[in-house]
């Protein structure tokens, strides 16, 4: 009994040795792979149930795994599209098959880090044919509400329809300084004009020209101007599309604000004093105008200093050609025109699992969830337990090739110890036969 335990022990031995050399030869060759995660082998014993007269050897079991959990170093690359995950977490791609599935059909996967291009169809992918996936963004750059438990609300990341665009203005807000001393008496009434370009939904770029006139009294001052509106777009001779009435305080803890109920709106023009905003009906939609709340310094002042335009912005942007695309460190995919307006296309999540060496190996670098792992959850970059997604990076391979060299030579020194227990038991079984002699 004992010399046939020995025999299978051997045998054990040079089986399992076999296994942990297959995976050593596999880290050595991806050593420069990117996104490669290291295989390893536990070993582990097993016992036999033992006789007071005797010793019966039981073995060794080995048991293969990949060290998912573990991350490579980083190193910067020129491409914007080269991402990596920096910690914990995967981010979602698909195959071949599932660009144009139904997201329940689509394959869905898990990848460290890639080298992504625009393919013909403007898909973003890699060279082994792995697709990233992403949640669409709306207008306003906006993910809203989606599933973060499974891929259904995840889309192909596509870049090709978002080759031009043109963002509409709906939003001007103005830092002005009305002269004080042209509402005084003796005041030549001289209006001050702002042109103020904006954009329309379709790229176009418009002028809206405000004009204020100050109230010359007999006597003092008035503190009141009369504001009108015009827009380029409405073609000549313009027409007003909003008139406005403002009085200032002079008080000593007001002076020079907005007085409390001194704007007066009308033709066509609405004015909230809560928000401080001036609503306009352009031809392509609503446009607030930021004027100042009363009794705020922010917006338009009347103080005794030159008109001056100090602050005045708005939001939107002409058409635009897609020059590059670029990923942040929270996942949002953005847009980079040659207007030098941004806009965000997609969110990148990372996944993440309860045992991240329970995943399933694929080709490619890619993993699967399986019943091992437990449940996916897709994370927003840099919050809970993930890392911040970097871009023009990628995750070098987490092989070691000094340790793995280490590993190769015991492994060889462990199978040669094997065959030799099993040529041991050879030669004592020989000796065992010859008795017969």
């Amino acid at each position: 009994m004992s010399i046939s335990s020995s025999l299978n022990a051997g045998v054990m031995g040079l089986n399992s040795n076999s296994s942990r050399l297959s995976a050593i030869s596999d880290n050595i060759a991806n050593s420069s792979t990117y996104g490669y995660k290291r295989s390893q082998v536990d070993f582990s014993s097993m016992v036999l149930q033992q006789q007071s007269s005797a010793y019966a050897a039981g073995g060794v079991r080995v048991t293969a795994f990949k060290d998912i959990a573990a991350t490579g170093s980083l190193i910067s690359t020129g491409n914007a599209t080269d991402l990596a995950v920096s910690g914990r977490g995967l981010v979602p791609v698909t195959d071949n098959t599932g660009v144009n599935s139904l997201s329940s059909e689509r394959s869905l996967m898990l990848l460290p880090t890639g080298s992504f291009y625009a393919d013909e169809s403007g898909n973003l992918r890699t060279q082994s044919g792995l697709f990233l996936l992403g949640w669409p963004a709306n207008s306003d750059g906006e993910i809203g509400n989606v599933s973060r438990n499974s891929g259904t609300d995840l889309e192909p990341v596509n870049i090709a329809a978002s080759q031009y665009t043109a963002s509409p203005t709906s939003r001007i807000e103005l830092g002005i300084n009305l002269p004080a001393d042209a509402t005084t008496a003796g005041g030549t009434g001289e209006a001050y004009t702002l042109p103020i370009e904006y954009f329309d939904n379709l790229g176009r770029a418009q002028t809206l020209s405000i004009e204020f006139t100050p109230s010359v009294p007999a006597t003092g001052s008035s503190n009141d101007w009369t504001v009108q509106i015009f827009d380029s777009a409405n073609g000549n001779p313009l027409t007003s599309i909003g008139d406005l009435a403002i009085s200032f305080a002079d008080s000593a803890a007001n002076g020079g604000r907005i007085d409390t109920g001194g704007v007066t709106a009308s033709n066509g023009a609405t004015y909230d004093d809560a928000t401080g905003t001036v609503t306009l009906s352009l031809p392509h939609g609503n446009v607030e105008v930021f004027i100042g709340r009363p009794n705020d310094s922010a917006g338009i002042t009347q103080l005794s200093a030159n008109f001056s335009p100090t602050s005045v912005s708005k939001d939107g942007a002409p058409i635009g050609d897609l020059q590059s695309v670029e990923i942040d460190e929270n996942g949002y995919l953005q847009a980079i025109y040659n207007t030098g307006f941004r806009r965000t296309l997609y969110q990148i999540p990372v996944g993440d699992v309860p045992n991240m060496n329970g995943l399933k190996a694929l080709d490619g670098q890619a993993f699967r969830v399986s019943a091992e792992s437990g449940n996916l959850y897709l994370w927003d970059a840099g919050t809970g337990p993930v890392g911040s997604i970097e871009g023009y990076a990628l995750m070098e391979s987490t092989t070691d090739i000094a340790a793995e060299l280490t590993d190769l030579i015991e492994t060889q020194r462990a199978y040669s110890s094997s065959a030799k227990i099993v040529q041991t038991v050879d030669e004592m079984l020989q000796e065992t036969t010859n008795l017969k002699r």
